[in-house]
């Protein structure tokens, strides 16, 4: 019930005097700049250390959706922070989402990956595309967190090239005909809906593609297998098989045509999601280091007196506040409507990064214990992984990266 009360006071916050982030943050912490941040930041804390740490080893170990935990969040506004509450969301900007995402992965990566695809691949979208009479039907339920989304653009034949999509849409009347599949589709066997961009004129190339809103309930519309992963598994991942699914003409997407506007601007957001996510494993990780070389005792002294786990926790903390601080300002770029491709691009590579070398250190710190999962290092360490993979691989982070660099500085 006080969760409860904390989120209607955000959203009351919010709306009476509109005192969001906006611009580009310049205090030294971003996320405790408003008192609606401070709030937020603690009931997203509170919300994580009583609800997901303590069960977040066990829905890896059962693969388990967190059916129960991700109904509570979205009762706290926490699965459409950024979208306006007449859509069903809570009204605040993506700083405060940022915060929120890392705070709920810091309990459990699988819960944070989960809120963030709905958030970012699938409320944002919507809302930026959308007609009213869609953000009515596929919007507001999505994000007061009633329904569940997921977003479909890489195929088992392409993913970092975007623009060879190999689904096909065709009208015929007043439907869509989509035909192929979908791969690697976080949230695809909890999904009600999905955005899928497909190939509606391929002689235009990636001006020849469209996004639709595909009910996974639709004529057609199937799910393949659940992957067996190396971490985040207790978020589902699995391919979109679309074979005749049919669609109404109704649930195109912006513009014939606009599909890779649609799907690159999205990403851009989601890797802001990403590297949050990252941050909470790397806030994790530190935590899990400190606390564990503070109470484990070699030479009579517990390891923390040690140059060189001093040395490994001096690090962690860097590349934790380093990431953060890139996170923060590539989210409040978004906010404030400037360019922030590149931006989001860093936070999300430095971000990534910052996750897998945390929890490598992690590891070493405890040791053997790190190696062993009656200790959350190991989990860490695979939930991290992934984050220098989807929403672009790293490599893919830093092609962009350079091509705006190219483009700020060119003769």
């Amino acid at each position: 019930m006080m969760m409860r009360r904390a989120a209607t006071a955000l959203r009351r916050e919010a709306l009476r005097d509109g005192r969001l982030l906006r611009g580009v943050c310049t205090s030294p912490s971003p996320s405790d700049s408003t008192e609606e941040m401070s709030i937020l930041k603690k009931m997203c804390r509170d919300f994580a250390d009583e609800h997901l740490r303590p069960i977040a080893g066990e829905l890896d170990r059962e693969h388990r959706f967190p059916a129960e935990q991700i109904a509570q969040m979205g009762q706290l506004g926490l699965m459409g922070i950024a979208i306006p509450m007449e859509w069903g969301g809570t009204g605040m900007d993506y700083v405060a989402y940022a915060v929120a995402m890392e705070e709920i992965s810091r309990g459990c990566a699988s819960t944070g990956v989960i809120m963030s695809v709905n958030n970012s691949l699938y409320c944002d979208p919507v809302y930026r595309y959308g007609s009213d009479e869609q953000k009515k039907e596929w919007l507001t339920p999505f994000a007061d967190g009633s329904r569940l989304g997921c977003f479909g653009l890489s195929e088992p034949g392409n993913g970092s090239d975007a623009a060879a999509a190999s689904t096909t849409a065709r009208r015929e009347g007043d439907e869509w005909v989509l035909n192929g599949t979908k791969a690697w589709i976080t949230n695809a066997h909890d999904a009600h809906a999905a955005i899928v961009i497909a190939t509606t004129d391929k002689s235009l190339k990636h001006k020849g593609l469209s996004a639709f809103i595909v009910p996974t309930d639709a004529r057609g519309f199937s799910v393949g297998k659940k992957e067996d992963k190396l971490g985040i598994r207790a978020s589902s991942t699995g391919n979109l098989i679309m074979e005749e699914c049919r669609i109404p003409a109704s649930h195109l997407l912006g513009k014939e045509g606009e599909g890779f506007k649609v799907g690159m601007t999205t990403l851009d957001g989601g890797r802001i999601g990403i590297a949050a996510q990252a941050l909470g494993i790397a806030q994790a990780s530190l935590e899990c280091a400190v606390e564990y070389a503070q109470v484990r005792k070699a030479f009579d002294a517990p390891i923390s007196k040690l140059q060189a786990v001093q040395f490994k926790l001096a690090d962690m903390a860097l590349r934790v506040e380093a990431a953060r601080l890139l996170t923060h300002r590539a989210a409040a770029l978004k906010s404030a409507a400037q360019p922030y491709t590149k931006e989001a691009a860093m936070a999300k590579l430095a971000a990534s990064e910052a996750a897998t070398a945390n929890a490598h250190a992690a590891i070493q710190v405890l040791g053997g214990m790190g190696y062993v999962t009656d200790m959350p290092a190991e989990r860490f360490y695979r939930d991290a992984r992934i984050t220098e993979i989807y929403e672009g691989t790293s490599e893919i982070q830093r092609l962009v990266i350079a091509g705006q660099v190219l483009k700020e500085y060119a003769m």
